[in-house]
């Protein structure tokens, strides 16, 4: 680490290349070549004409997306830090965008109209930071994350996200065994996790356990400095969490019908990593639960799609897209090329596992689609049922309503980003700028979305 007001000369970037170590480890590269097979893609690509559209198609869109950042605390300890977390929700009314959309000039006041917003806001301690009579800081955290999910909630009457979470992780626990369990998140013992729902006490050591503590989070926990990771992945599960969260809701409402109006739109891949991942297979199966009631009103799956902006996979689109001169039109508008276990392997993250990409933490699966501006979009569809998550294959109908999902991309992609779509860049505002802290508004969405006279 260099002294304050020291700047490195060439001479060691010089050595560097040099360096007979460099250079053998070069030479020990695999070198992916672009190939006439490379460019296969483009015999397999799906028009946006070829496939099936829905009679009826979503004009309501909530868009989810989360935002964190890590700020310093002046308590006495060094390094003593805070984490923010938001995680916005936005409903846009794709019926009123385009009313508005036929005027010659757009009220900004008018537009403002089009989008409700809601956002949840919570803090985690983090390094150096210790609550009331707890042992040090990672047990802060950890009561911290248990009572911030009991805290929220997003509707009246409704569950909390604690029992959101906990109703899935009690899914979970019917598949545990007792070998392989997870250590026990109490310092100095030297036993297996025990599970249970809410606060209860530790058999070992009569400290304080909650349920929240299988999701692991608290291992990320970095003590002698900055906790950006452990941040990020807290505000990632609590973006699945939270889609969970208002679908269930809107089922026990009663609300079934109006899914056939409303298009799920999340930031980044339907995923979960990390030391919550195991979260992904209660997921699916909620997620198929749901499907399957509301199928039978609607007659169609669910609209849910994740989008990533940035990324490997994004890199690579953009990579295939530009010819040789430099151009950016080898991939046709409103096409999509789906994506394989093989080729993701082959050419994006570079595998030989025969175990398919993602398999314990995707519950999606990514298409590459260009819209007909142009934007390049890496998204992301829900998967319904096992043929649907098979990765070996990808037919049109593994990609839930593809020609629906073309569609809502080439009416939302964002002129301002070129590899999102608006709802997300509203929801990203929302989260990274909270003005509407705790309002409760969902229910105001769902009766909106009700009470509007069906098409």
């Amino acid at each position: 680490m260099s002294f304050e007001g020291e700047f490195a000369s060439y001479e060691p970037l010089r050595r560097l290349l040099d360096s007979p170590s460099v250079q053998q480890l070069q030479s020990r590269l695999r070198i992916r070549e672009k190939t006439e097979e490379s460019h296969a893609f483009i015999r397999q690509l799906i028009n946006k004409s070829d496939v099936i559209h829905a009679s009826v198609q979503p004009d309501m869109v909530l868009g989810i997306d989360g935002s964190h950042v890590e700020a310093k605390a002046e308590n006495g300890f060094p390094g003593a830090e805070l984490g923010y977390i938001t995680v916005a929700s936005v409903l846009i009314d794709l019926k009123l965008v385009n009313q508005l959309a036929r005027t010659d000039f757009i009220s900004p006041k008018q537009f403002r109209k089009t989008e409700k917003a809601s956002t949840i806001e919570t803090v985690f301690p983090g390094c150096n930071m210790v609550l009331d009579s707890e042992k040090d800081a990672k047990a802060s955290f950890r009561r911290c994350l248990f009572e911030e999910l009991k805290r929220v909630i997003f509707f009246s009457e409704g569950e909390s996200l604690l029992d959101t979470y906990e109703y899935l992780f009690n899914l979970q626990r019917a598949s545990y065994n007792d070998r392989n369990l997870p250590q026990s998140p109490i310092e100095g013992i030297d036993a297996e996790m025990t599970f249970g729902d809410g606060e209860y006490t530790c058999p070992h050591s009569g400290d304080a356990l909650f349920s929240t503590d299988a999701l692991r989070l608290h291992e990320l926990m970095n003590d002698g400095g900055s906790n950006g990771e452990l941040f990020g992945q807290v505000m990632l599960t609590l973006e699945k969490v939270v889609l969970i969260h208002i679908l269930r809701a809107f089922e026990k409402k009663g609300w079934l019908e109006t899914f056939r109006r409303v298009a799920f739109i999340m930031d980044g891949p339907l995923a979960v990593f990390s030391t919550s991942a195991w979260l992904v297979k209660p997921i699916q199966v909620e997620l198929r639960r749901i499907n399957d009631l509301q199928k039978r009103i609607n007659g169609q799956d669910l609209f849910i799609i994740g989008i990533e902006k940035t990324g490997t996979f994004v890199n690579h689109f953009i990579d295939i897209d530009t010819t040789a001169s430099g151009g950016d039109d080898k991939f046709p508008r409103q096409s999509a090329f789906l994506l394989n276990d093989a080729y993701i392997k082959k050419n994006i993250i570079f595998s030989e596992s025969t175990k398919p990409y993602g398999l314990d933490t995707y519950f999606g699966r990514k298409f590459f689609y260009k819209t007909l501006s142009g934007h390049k979009i890496v998204a992301a569809t829900a998967c319904f049922s096992d043929d649907q998550k098979e990765l070996d294959t990808a037919r049109t109908d593994q990609f839930s309503r593809l020609g629906d999902v073309m569609e809502l991309l080439d009416r939302l992609v964002s002129s301002r980003y070129p590899n999102s779509i608006s709802a997300l860049v509203s929801a990203h505002a929302e989260a990274a700028i909270p003005l509407n802290l705790g309002k409760r508004i969902f229910e105001d969405m769902a009766r909106e979305i009700r009470e509007r006279p069906q098409l």
